[in-house]
């Protein structure tokens, strides 16, 4: 498996579909932060756009792009004509549901675009793997230097839409599952960009870096020291610990101990194992060191942690 694969295998992601905007410049749409386990996300169907997240550059937007944020970070998306929007409360003059997703639309005189917004979902395990390692606004087109549109991209895109606007049975579950699809399809593209961001995104495009992605994330329990990681892949271990800083801007140690305490929460969320048996099957045999390692990564103790995810 790729290290997309084994990351989605570890994070299995759905979604949902909020609204499908319809608007005429001016318009703008202002999100707040998204909950703890919510990855917003706006694809562009027709028209133009501008997108910008807190701190972040302005990014342009043509059809068939989409765009997520993997941090959560409030953002905003409008026309980029410079003008204020007609309306100023929340800048949308009408909204109603139409087979069960929300429609909002305005009286802006301009050129028309048609978005559709929603959320990935994350399950309930500690989300520092994707959150820390992915960047705050991804940005995926489905067309590139001129190239031909992404049609796998496009075609997902449409499908969801259609399912959308028919509201047939089974499309709610149907939404919540392409969803997914279109999470992991965004990912291989951008990781498939000339220059990825540096991420997971660009871990991926390191092929002489993947025995030792696969053995962190098949056998998490191991003690693996870094010397021992770097032979895997026949680097020393500055070498390997450079191929690391320049992809990631983090170190194999720390993606190691994301990926402990991502499948610690899920064993923690899903089973009735004592705590020092989930921390002794990721790779700490003094529990001590678990309780220590999980509250610093997470928040809140092992047992916090059980008890929320039984009551959520």
């Amino acid at each position: 498996m790729d290290l997309l694969s084994r990351l989605l295998a570890l994070m299995p992601v759905s979604g949902r579909l909020d609204v499908r905007c319809h608007f005429g410049a001016p318009w703008r749409l202002d999100e707040p932060p998204a909950e703890a386990r919510e990855i917003p996300w706006h694809v562009l169907l027709s028209g133009h756009a501008v997108v910008q997240h807190a701190g972040g550059a302005s990014t342009p937007m043509q059809a068939g792009d989409i765009v997520l944020f993997p941090s959560g970070a409030a953002h905003v998306l409008h026309d980029g004509g410079g003008e204020p929007p007609t309306h100023a409360d929340a800048h949308v003059a009408h909204a109603h549901v139409a087979n069960g997703i929300t429609v909002a639309t305005n009286d802006g005189p301009g050129e028309r675009a048609d978005v559709l917004c929603g959320r990935f979902l994350l399950p309930a395990v500690p989300q520092r793997l994707l959150r820390e390692n992915l960047p705050a606004q991804l940005v995926v087109r489905s067309q590139r230097d001129g190239a031909a549109p992404s049609d796998r991209l496009l075609r997902l895109i449409a499908l969801m839409r259609d399912e959308a606007l028919d509201a047939a049975p089974g499309s709610q579950s149907l939404i919540h599952h392409l969803s997914g699809a279109l999470f992991a399809l965004t990912l291989r593209y951008a990781s498939e960009d000339d220059a990825p961001p540096r991420s997971l995104l660009a871990l991926a495009r390191r092929p002489r870096l993947q025995p030792a992605i696969t053995a962190m994330f098949d056998e998490p329990g191991k003690p693996w020291t870094l010397p021992e990681l770097a032979a895997l892949c026949h680097m020393s271990r500055a070498t390997f610990a450079r191929h690391f800083e320049e992809a990631l801007g983090r170190s194999a140690a720390d993606v190691l101990t994301d990926v402990r305490m991502t499948l610690a929460g899920r064993l923690l969320a899903q089973g009735n194992a004592p705590v020092a048996e989930v921390g002794e099957t990721v790779g700490y045999q003094s529990d001590a060191a678990f309780q220590r390692v999980f509250k610093r990564h997470v928040g809140m103790t092992p047992a916090q942690w059980r008890a929320a995810a039984a009551r959520g």
